[in-house]
């Protein structure tokens, strides 16, 4: 993927900078501990401590920086968005039954069910009050929190038609995408949008500006889909979206290709605890030998092209080269686990 190195320098900080992150996990801990710090917020802290990159806010940080607005303007906004994620987080892993996130137990195998959808209701309300302290006008803050609102609410179609693909037969790239550019590719436009409206400029802009921002999700997606693959030991078991039963870019992939597989969809099909390891050994091979794993690391590079020429974002200079910035760094964590 060539990219001009001009573009890529406009961004003097950049997502590799540390800069009001320690502000964010501040924020983040206020907010989650509210009133009740010794319980609820006892365990939305462990949630949140568990680790994780903090892209949404790193996001939001370079993106408010791309545009003018200072990082330390931009620290209640990032907090908002990572708490919105990591509600996400907590709601889907009950959804997929995992037991664990980051290497350590998730909220449902800690505190039940139950506690579980708390937390996560509670990140879910959380983002509104960040916005709050936010130093800005009351407009300004009532079109954070209807962009938090539209963003969360298409999260939650794509969260769910991605659920559904395999009883609707959506087994083609159409489907897939459009269930990818919902639940992951909107916490990606998110931070951008909410850069933009703090820069002062127009709801309209802001969220045409972010839309160009939702083929990150899909590449973070894909790159995800490989990487069940390839995983860290400490992050999940190899082939743990082939035990859930998930229709990956893997999956939809290889049967583009071969789309007489019932071996496969079998697989899908069939209830977690009545798999064995010979059969996700066999599935995850043949992904390997088939060409699907490359066709997938294909897209990702063609997608990250894409952005690299969006006209969108080309009027915004410093905000593309973060666009930028993350493609390459999405693409090269995938490269460099199907390189190993």
């Amino acid at each position: 993927m060539q990219t001009p190195i001009s573009v890529v320098q406009l961004n003097p900080q950049g997502l590799a900078s540390n800069t009001g992150l320690t502000e964010v996990e501040a924020a983040m801990v206020q907010l989650a501990n509210g009133s009740d710090p010794h319980w609820t917020g006892r365990m939305a802290r462990q949630h949140l401590a568990s680790g994780g990159k903090r892209v949404r806010a790193r996001l939001a940080l370079a993106a408010g920086e791309a545009v003018g607005v200072s990082r330390g303007r931009m620290v209640p906004w990032a907090a908002a968005v990572e708490l919105l994620h990591n509600a996400t987080l907590a709601h889907d892993d009950i959804q997929d039954g995992d037991w664990l996130r980051r290497g350590e137990p998730t909220l449902w195998v800690r505190y039940g069910l139950g506690q579980a959808i708390n937390i996560g209701d509670l990140m879910l309300m959380l983002p509104t009050l960040a916005v709050e302290r936010l130093d800005t006008d009351p407009g300004t803050r009532w079109a954070l929190a209807r962009a938090i609102a539209d963003r969360s609410a298409e999260t939650v179609r794509g969260q769910s038609l991605e659920m559904s693909l395999m009883d609707r037969g959506g087994l083609d790239w159409d489907s897939y995408l459009t269930a990818v550019r919902g639940k992951t590719g909107q916490l990606l436009a998110l931070p951008v949008e909410g850069a933009m409206l703090m820069a002062g400029h127009d709801p309209q802009t802001a969220a045409k500006v972010a839309e160009a921002f939702i083929d990150l999700g899909v590449l973070f997606q894909l790159q995800d889909d490989v990487e069940d693959l390839y995983p860290d030991d400490k992050e999940r078991v190899r082939g743990t979206d082939l035990r859930e039963g998930k229709i990956t870019a893997l999956v939809v992939s290889h049967l583009q290709m071969f789309p007489e597989s019932p071996w496969l969809l079998d697989l899908l099909r069939s209830p977690a605890a009545h798999i064995d390891e010979e059969a996700i050994n066999r599935a995850i091979e043949t992904l390997l030998s088939s060409g699907s794993v490359k066709k997938v690391i294909d897209m990702i590079e063609n997608l990250g092209q894409q952005l690299v020429d969006s006209p969108v974002l080309s009027e915004f200079p410093r905000l593309h080269g973060v666009a930028i910035e993350l493609s390459h760094w999405i693409a090269k964590r995938a490269t460099q686990r199907t390189a190993s």
